[in-house]
């Protein structure tokens, strides 16, 4: 596939016109969408954990999500990852070996310790700044009902890791 890079006019949300912003094109609308998608998470991340470049970002949207993906029933990891733009989607459900009968993580202390383990060693903050960061994300990202579900499926005293409701944005 040739992905090029290209210098666009293009319509905002608000539908007044921008220029010289560089966009990568595909060629193909769901791959762009999917790209623009993930790079939106990727910068909401990135700006909850400075000084968190967009690859450290990367790391803990993903570090997060599989440690989180392999504490979850198998409905609520396909439920979850529905949710999610398609290319987050795909790195969620990559490597992943369902099993209902896993022990879980039932402290929050050995959940973040879980997430440190997926992050690089050079990464610049704690595990648990990234734990919070994407929980943020997830919470404003995803649909209130569906991040109710997922954390119900979570045992109690995980359910104090994710952001309080009304306080995803703050």
């Amino acid at each position: 596939m040739l992905i090029c890079i290209k210098t666009v006019w293009f319509a905002s949300a608000q539908s007044s016109w921008q220029h010289g912003s560089t966009l990568m094109s595909t060629g193909l609308a769901v791959f762009d969408t999917t790209v623009q998608e993930t790079n939106t998470w990727l910068k909401l991340i990135e700006q909850r954990l400075p000084p968190c470049d967009r690859g450290d970002a990367y790391s803990a949207l993903r570090g997060v999500l599989h440690v989180l993906r392999d504490h979850l029933p198998q409905e609520a990891v396909l439920s979850l990852s529905a949710q999610l733009p398609m290319l987050v989607r795909g790195f969620v459900l990559e490597g992943w070996r369902p099993a209902d009968n896993a022990p879980r993580i039932r402290d929050p202390e050995a959940f973040i310790e879980a997430v440190g383990r997926k992050l690089p060693d050079r990464f610049p903050r704690e595990p648990k700044g990234a734990v919070e960061a994407v929980f943020q994300v997830l919470a404003e990202q995803v649909d209130r009902d569906e991040v109710d579900k997922i954390a119900g499926h979570l045992p109690a005293p995980l359910r104090t890791l994710w952001p309080a409701p009304g306080a995803a944005s703050a």
